[in-house]
């Protein structure tokens, strides 16, 4: 996908809540939305070189969003509104071997308590529920999620055990939202029960799979399927 806004470059300052940053923009400080209520403190550190999307419009508060940082001439974007977007446009495009049989593709689906990014099916009697996370956490090339504690996350990944249960089909994609890595793994140190239930789920049958992307400063799309490590 393509953005449809002009983007520039600032130095990130600081970040005092999850909603809002500090960026010096040309030699001026700049507050700008950040997209993303994850932590990103590996990468969102004081003087890192940030991109930002230009909005202008006269009804926000902030003229900017950022939505991408280089870590060590590394671009990771960091906007949580991508992954969907790319994944829906890899499935259109029949990208994903995994999926490239289902024809009809529905948002935000709803199955037990959980609405799921994705109902996928090819008829009646095929149908596979898709749950999109995106990774923005990198270590030496190993990528890692989440990045935070996450019920909302771990809700997920129950919930489509159930589905598989049901005779249903039930996938949970990491897509990574950068280039350039090995591999992704659950990230235990910081949410151990999660990686406790993404395995589960892989006992249960539920398709684990990750993505990397590539990616620019005005552009993202779905690239390669990464190893997955449980």
């Amino acid at each position: 996908m393509n953005f449809d806004k002009p983007t520039v470059r600032g130095e990130f300052i600081k970040r005092p809540n999850r909603f809002i940053a500090y960026v010096n923009i040309g030699g001026s400080v700049n507050v700008v939305h950040v997209p993303n209520t994850g932590r990103c403190k590996e990468i969102l550190l004081p003087g890192a070189e940030v991109v930002l999307r230009c909005e202008n419009n006269n009804n926000r508060k902030t003229k900017y969003d950022l939505i991408a940082v280089y870590k060590n001439n590394n671009l990771i974007n960091i906007d949580s509104q991508v992954p969907n977007k790319v994944v829906e446009e890899a499935l259109k495009n029949h990208k994903i071997p995994r999926f490239e049989n289902y024809n009809n593709i529905e948002r935000e689906k709803t199955f037990g308590n959980s609405r799921f990014d994705f109902k996928l099916s090819q008829d009646a009697q095929k149908v596979c529920y898709l749950e999109v996370k995106g990774v923005t956490l990198e270590e030496n090339g190993i990528t890692k999620f989440p990045d935070a504690p996450t019920e909302r996350g771990k809700k997920h990944v129950l919930e489509l055990i159930e589905v598989k249960k049901s005779g249903r089909e039930a996938a949970i994609l990491f897509l990574i939202q950068m280039k350039n890595v090995s591999y992704f793994t659950p990230q235990d140190k910081t949410d151990k029960e999660f990686g406790q239930v993404l395995r589960l789920a892989d006992k249960c049958g539920v398709d684990i799979m990750a993505y990397n992307c590539d990616l620019g400063e005005d552009f993202i799309t779905l690239k390669d399927e990464i190893e997955v490590r449980l």
